[in-house]
């Protein structure tokens, strides 16, 4: 899909001016993701025979590493959501005692999805559209509300047949038309989609007008630079009225001010400013394997004791001692000024200088990207691993006040969310349900820290007497203070309820 095809149409139709050039960034940035950013891991090296040839970098493909490792950070599986609303946290995550399964520990903080968020795989879809908006720097939920109910005029009748479908949507599908306050109002989410068998370009419009948000669906097929309109398929509505000015759609992307287009509703990538930094990277993860690729053993060798066949080739035992000898001529002196036969030639690899280099360069990478200072660590047999937070000696500051500052945008998005999926349940479906219920997000702190050596500390502190024992029950067993004051009887304070003096 040509984005700049895509604008054109917007601003003719629409009588605006949106820029696509910011779309050349996201394009960086998705090329980066995926490993292989042409102008740069592309190069020409000349040959034996004097031709240019064209050389692709080693790569670490660290952009990819550092947006997974973002989205494993801040949406994995301690994410809890609490809806004080019985019949919306059912419709939302299941029956309730799905919801609690494994209270007897830690886990009870965590949701068993088992509602519309389960039916639209969102445990895994959501971490990916978070690591692909920290890549392209924004990503969107996109509500779709199928099996709609409809009367006269195409006005929605509440049905609960009304399904609920949530798309996930990256920077390069999404083209904002007005923001307020930095969030985005009124967008065109641009999608290609296989429409019997041919490709199409799908645009989805929303727009407040007189304060409802109207959604508009088109097929076009692009043609020479210009999109021809199609006829929508069969059950799809060219134009909807919501009814409210609720948006059906949340936008997410990382709490970094943009400073590539200062104004833009769009967000940036979290390696944005971090490109250098990818490049060391690269470079010397390259320099690291050129190293071992050039530097194996040769044989120097007179012509004088080379065997050849009758092609005149010369004859090596195998394949690989044919990289291994190198005739010379009779050209091969040794240091005294006589003649030699043979001379062997053992470069050094210069594994440890290289490892090095790469971590220093792997150092500024996370530094920059928001992740701390050695956060990764680069071993030469296994490639680069993320450090464990028992292990994490650096930036864990940095790290700590970033995974803090990203989680406001990602708790409010998933909020925002959530609140559209119970008005459209109970506008479109007429369930029952509250969308201004209080909602609360946990995204858990798996990121920073290691529950395992958490509780273990935990242990040690109640045996010395640092933490009571109703404080560990209610942190590690989600209990009340009250529910764990209860559960250990003053008389059976110094009885050891845990086995934490058992051997």
């Amino acid at each position: 899909m040509n984005i700049n095809t895509v604008i054109d149409h917007l601003n003719k139709k629409y009588d605006i001016n949106l820029d696509s050039s910011y779309y050349q960034n996201i394009s960086i940035w998705r090329d980066w993701w995926m490993g292989y950013y042409a102008p740069f891991h592309t190069f020409a090296e000349v040959g034996l025979d004097g031709k240019k040839k064209e050389r692709k970098l080693y790569t670490l493909k660290m952009a990819k590493q550092v947006c997974e490792d973002w989205a494993s950070g801040l949406l994995n599986d301690e994410l809890h959501i609490a809806i004080d609303d019985e019949a919306s946290e059912t419709y939302i995550l299941g029956e309730k005692e799905d919801a609690e399964e494994g209270k007897e520990d830690k886990t009870a903080k965590k949701n068993i999805f088992k509602g519309v968020l389960r039916n639209n795989a969102f445990r895994q879809q959501g971490n990916r559209l978070i690591e692909k908006s920290f890549a392209f720097g924004t990503g969107a939920f996109v509500l779709r509300a199928e099996n709609i109910k409809l009367g006269r005029n195409n006005k929605i009748i509440p049905s609960p047949n009304t399904d609920i479908r949530i798309e996930y949507l990256s920077a390069d599908h999404i083209i904002p038309l007005s923001a307020h306050a930095g969030k985005i109002t009124e967008v065109v989410f641009a999608s290609e989609v296989l429409q019997l068998g041919v490709k199409m370009i799908y645009l989805e419009t929303h727009r407040l007008v007189d304060g409802q948000y109207v959604i508009t669906n088109e097929y076009f097929k692009a043609e020479e630079g210009s999109l021809i309109k199609q006829e929508l398929p069969e059950g799809i509505l060219e134009e909807m009225t919501t009814g409210g000015n609720v948006p059906l759609f949340s936008i997410v992307m990382p709490n970094i001010e943009n400073n590539i287009a200062p104004g833009s509703p769009l967000g940036i990538s979290v390696f944005a400013n971090a490109l250098d930094n990818l490049e060391g990277v690269d470079l010397a993860y390259n320099n690291f394997n050129k190293d071992f690729k050039l530097g194996g053993k040769k044989v120097f060798m007179n012509s004088r004791i080379v065997r050849r066949n009758e092609r005149g080739e010369t004859i090596t035992p195998d394949d690989v001692a044919q990289q291994l000898f190198v005739e010379t001529g009779d050209d091969l002196i040794d240091d005294d000024g006589t003649k030699k036969f043979i001379q062997e030639h053992n470069p050094s690899l210069r594994v440890s200088e290289n490892v090095e280099g790469v971590q220093a360069q792997l150092d500024l990478l996370s530094f920059k990207c928001g992740l701390g200072t050695k956060f990764y660590h680069f071993n030469s047999g296994t490639g680069v691993v993320q450090i464990t937070a028992t292990e994490y000696l650096g930036g864990r500051q940095d790290l700590t006040r970033n995974t803090g500052k990203h989680s406001l945008i990602v708790k409010d998005a998933l909020e925002s969310l959530i609140r559209s999926i119970l008005w459209v349940k109970k506008e479109l479906g007429g369930g029952d349900v509250d969308p201004e219920t209080k909602i609360e997000i946990d995204l858990g702190d798996s990121f920073i820290s290691d529950s395992a050596s958490e509780r273990a500390q935990d242990m040690q502190d109640v045996r010395e007497g640092i933490m009571n024992k109703w404080e560990y029950r209610a942190k590690w067993y989600g209990e009340s203070d009250d529910t764990a004051k209860a559960n250990i009887p003053e008389s059976n304070y110094e009885e050891d309820p845990f086995g934490f003096n058992q051997k």
